[in-house]
């Protein structure tokens, strides 16, 4: 028997980077997944994987949709806007705040009922390890994710005993939305040079650790903005 077989999860962005990982690890575990991207899948859909297309910046996602129960929930759109404070405007900042925070919340809200239905359920976010770091750039990234990492805090009182709340915060990582940042061999060299394990993250090292906050080795872990980033939050090497 596989770990995770019999139970049932909602991936909102599951088709690119992060997203695509959990959503492997998932299925391999044994899990029947939900995706929702508003890009297609790689694969075909089947009895334990469910494509929903939709883009939940511009549309709810409708709760009859889902699964009547749920055992976990994992929003992992995200973006990488970086630049001086002089060049913020409000319609980036407002962009960035709708991608990462309110339509986590709406896409939440959909999930809520079959959450609650599991009985002992997970939900994780993704932040960034520039919210601790104070990074240069970061401003808007880092205020919408730190906006976040409060989310996660407050909806994991609210939402305890029942579900429980947790947000992973990677360090650099080697996806589609970074590759700009990792476009050369010298390229990488250097960012790997600023983590204390001297590389830049993978797609697995983030998926391994929301399948285990989603799994039954999590069950009494809740509230938590967990690093996984190399060292970089806490270790000066």
């Amino acid at each position: 028997m596989r770990s995770l077989d019999g139970k049932s999860y909602l991936v909102v962005g599951g088709s690119h980077g992060i997203g695509k990982g959990v959503v492997g690890r998932l299925l391999d575990a044994g899990a029947a997944v939900t995706v929702v991207s508003r890009s297609p899948l790689d694969r075909e859909a089947s009895e334990q994987l469910t494509h929903l297309n939709l883009d939940v910046t511009s549309a709810c996602l409708d709760k009859s949709h889902l699964p009547a129960q749920l055992d976990g929930y994992v929003y992992c759109p995200g973006s990488i806007y970086l630049g001086p404070l002089r060049q913020l405007t409000r319609e980036a900042l407002a962009a960035d705040y709708q991608l990462n925070v309110i339509s986590a919340v709406e896409c939440l809200q959909a999930a809520q009922p079959a959450l609650r239905a599991a009985g002992n359920a997970s939900v994780v976010f993704f932040s960034t390890v520039a919210v601790a770091q104070g990074m240069t750039m970061h401003a808007s990234v880092s205020s919408v994710k730190g906006a976040l990492e409060g989310l996660t805090r407050s909806l994991a009182a609210e939402l305890a005993p029942k579900i429980r709340v947790n947000c992973v915060a990677p360090g650099l990582t080697a996806t589609p939305l970074s590759e700009r940042f990792l476009s050369s061999e010298q390229k990488i060299a250097a960012m790997a040079d600023k983590h204390p394990l001297k590389r830049v993250g993978c797609i697995e090292d983030i998926a391994a650790m929301v399948e285990f906050l989603l799994g039954d080795g999590a069950t009494w872990v809740t509230g938590q903005i967990i690093g996984v980033d190399g060292g970089m939050s806490s270790v000066r090497a």
